[in-house]
C-alpha cells in the first residue's frame, strides 16, 4: 500500500456545521445564503441536504471541501476544525461528484477515475488497478468501458464513472450535488439504487444535495430540510421527518401524502406478522378444519414439506372427512420477501385483489402474513418507527 493510500485510510467520518453562516457582502447584517446552520453527520451515513432553490444547499456543500469559505462558524471533519487545512489536501481527502459528472473529455474512463491516485503518485499499475476495480464496483465492465472516452457513454454510465472517480483513493467523505439530476426517471432511480448498494458494502459517509424529496427520503439516512434564507427547517431521519414535521413550511414541503411516503420507508420485516394456520397435502381435514375454526381468520394454508406456500382453503372448501389435496388449494395471495416496502406490498394487494399476503424468507418458507390493514397501521404517524435501509 502506497503511503499516501495510509493517509487517506478507508474508515468514514463525522461531519459538524458549527454555526455556519454565509453572506456574499462586507454589512454584517446583510442577506445571508447560509445562516447559522448547525447539525451532525455521524460517520458512515447519508445525509441529504434538500430544499427549494436559492435555499443554500450547494453553497453548504461548497464550504465542506472549501470551495467557499464561510463568512462565520466552523465546520469539523473528525473534530479538526477545516479552516487549519491545506484546501487542496483536504479536495483530495473527499469525494466529490456533481450534475453534469465534470469528467475531462479528452481522457479515457480510467485515466478520469484515476485522477486523485495520480495526483497522489500512485504507481500506474496500482491506478489501472483501483479504476478497474471500481468500474465493476459501480456495475461497469472494465474491459468495455476503461479505455472509451465520456462521449461514448451514455448520461447514466457518466454518472456512474463520476461516483467511480469520486471513491478512487478511498476517501472517507463524499460531497454530491445534484448527482443525478440530469437523467431520466428510469436511469436516476437504477443509479440511486446502484449507490445505496454500493453504499451498504462501502458505508461513507456522504452529504448530498437534491431539490427532490422523494431522493431525499429514499437516499438519506438523515435529511437537512433548508428553507429561503439559508436556514435549517428541520434535522431529522426520514421517518421522523414525515410523522412528525417541526413547522407548517416542513409539512408543505414534504406533500400532503407522507403516509404514502412513509411506506416506501418501511418494509415487511418492520411489522408483526400474524400466525398463519398451517397443514400440508395428506394432512387429516377433520383436524384442519377443527384448527381454522378456532383462528380468526378463516383461512387455511397449505405448505409444502419444506414450508414453502402452495394455495388457500377457505373454511368452506376444507372437507369435513378425509384428507387435504393440493389440488384443491387456490393460490391468490402475493408472497412479500422481508425486504418488500410497505408501498410494494400494497401496490400487490391492490393489484391481486386481496386483503392479505404471505411473507417468505430467502428459501421461500412462510414467515407469517401482513394484511391491508397492517400496513394502513404502519403509515400513520403513531405506527411502528420505519427503518431506512440501504438496500431500497
Amino acid at each position: 500500500m502506497e503511503p499516501d493510500e495510509r493517509a487517506l485510510g478507508n474508515a468514514a467520518a463525522t461531519v459538524e456545521f458549527e454555526h455556519v453562516t454565509k453572506r456574499y457582502d462586507a454589512g454584517e447584517n446583510g442577506p445571508g445564503a447560509v445562516n447559522d446552520l448547525s447539525f451532525v453527520v455521524p460517520a458512515g451515513k447519508i445525509c441529504v441536504l434538500v430544499g427549494p432553490s436559492g435555499c443554500g444547499k450547494t453553497t453548504s456543500l461548497k464550504m465542506v471541501n472549501r470551495l467557499i469559505e464561510p463568512t462565520a462558524g466552523r465546520i469539523l471533519i473528525d473534530g479538526r476544525d477545516i479552516s487549519t487545512e491545506d484546501p487542496i489536501g483536504l479536495r483530495r481527502r473527499i469525494g466529490y461528484v456533481i450534475q453534469q459528472t465534470g469528467l475531462f473529455p479528452h481522457q479515457t474512463i480510467g485515466e478520469n477515475i484515476a485522477v486523485v491516485p495520480r495526483l497522489l503518485g500512485w504507481p500506474a499499475s496500482r491506478q489501472r488497478e483501483r479504476a478497474e476495480e471500481l468500474l465493476g464496483i459501480v456495475g461497469l465492465d472494465a474491459a468495455r468501458y476503461r479505455d472509451r472516452y465520456p462521449s461514448q457513454l451514455s448520461g447514466g454510465e457518466r454518472q456512474r464513472v463520476g461516483v467511480a472517480r469520486a471513491l478512487a483513493a478511498d476517501p472517507p467523505l463524499m460531497l454530491m450535488d445534484e448527482p443525478f439530476g440530469a437523467v431520466d426517471p428510469i436511469v436516476r432511480e437504477h443509479l440511486q439504487n446502484e449507490l445505496l448498494r454500493v453504499q451498504a458494502d462501502l458505508a461513507k459517509t456522504i452529504l448530498f444535495v437534491t431539490h427532490d424529496i422523494d431522493e431525499a427520503i429514499k437516499m438519506g439516512d438523515l435529511v437537512a430540510v433548508m428553507q429561503n434564507g439559508g436556514r435549517l427547517a428541520q434535522f431529522a431521519p426520514p421517518a421522523e421527518l414525515l410523522a412528525r414535521p417541526a413547522s407548517e413550511f416542513v409539512a408543505r414541503f414534504v406533500g400532503a401524502d407522507r403516509g404514502l411516503k412513509r411506506m416506501s420507508l418501511m418494509r415487511v420485516r418492520d411489522l408483526p406478522l400474524h400466525a398463519a394456520v398451517t397443514a400440508r397435502p395428506g394432512d387429516d381435514a377433520a383436524d384442519a378444519l377443527r384448527r381454522i375454526t378456532a383462528d380468526p381468520f378463516p383461512y387455511l394454508l397449505l405448505v409444502d414439506r419444506s414450508g414453502a406456500p402452495i394455495g388457500w382453503f377457505d373454511e368452506a372448501e376444507i372437507p369435513a372427512t378425509g384428507t387435504l389435496s393440493a389440488d384443491a388449494a387456490v393460490s391468490m395471495s402475493p408472497l412479500f420477501a422481508p425486504e418488500t416496502t410497505l408501498k410494494d406490498a400494497l401496490s400487490m394487494l391492490l393489484d391481486n385483489e386481496v386483503q392479505a399476503g404471505i411473507a417468505v424468507d430467502r428459501g421461500g418458507r412462510v414467515l407469517g402474513l401482513v394484511t391491508d390493514g397492517d400496513i394502513a397501521a404502519a403509515a400513520r404517524p403513531d405506527g411502528p418507527a420505519a427503518r431506512p435501509d440501504a438496500g431500497a
